[in-house]
């Protein structure tokens, strides 16, 4: 009884062991197909025309798996007109592999890690980034602004908030 006992066992961790490498070559939180919950800060963007440049950073930046997680995150999120403001060639030079991680400190500085409603934020008020320091929040009147840069719109996700912005934020 004892063999059959270990014999089962062996074939239980053995088939732990296979299903273990199903889900480590399965796609991440981003591979996760949801049709009926809210769509998160990923998905939201996506779907959004004025947002193609920033997916495409997102995506060379490999942060799609880590915007689509559970969070709360709240995304400062430059339309493309904003990042057609940069110099000429600046984009294209930022999508190149070696890039990489110049893009994600920039990708970072648009990025907080909790949910900020332009509702309670206050005039002087500064948010640790995930990268590159602090951004500062500016009131005037019943606008809102990160960095200079007004906050246009606010949407709302099943993992946080995106606020839309007109300029690409970069470290100081």
């Amino acid at each position: 009884m004892l063999l059959v006992t270990t014999n089962c066992k062996k074939n239980e961790e053995g088939s732990s062991d296979s299903s273990s490498s199903t889900i480590t070559e399965t796609a991440g939180q981003s591979g996760v197909v949801d049709d009926t919950s809210s769509p998160n800060i990923v998905q939201t963007a996506i779907g959004s025309k004025d947002h193609s440049t920033l997916v495409t950073a997102v995506k060379a930046a490999d942060l799609v798996d880590a915007l689509s997680n559970a969070g709360p995150f709240t995304v400062f999120a430059p339309t493309n007109a904003a990042f057609e403001k940069l110099p000429a060639g600046n984009v294209e030079g930022l999508l190149k592999p070696e890039k990489k991680e110049d893009l994600k400190n920039i990708l970072g500085y648009h990025t907080y890690v909790g949910s900020l409603k332009t509702d309670y934020m206050q005039d002087g008020q500064e948010f640790d980034m995930v990268f590159g320091g602090k951004v500062k929040i500016t009131k005037k009147g019943d606008k809102t602004f990160v960095n200079g840069s007004e906050i246009t719109g606010s949407i709302e996700t099943s993992n946080g908030i995106i606020h839309v912005i007109n300029d690409v934020l970069l470290p100081k």
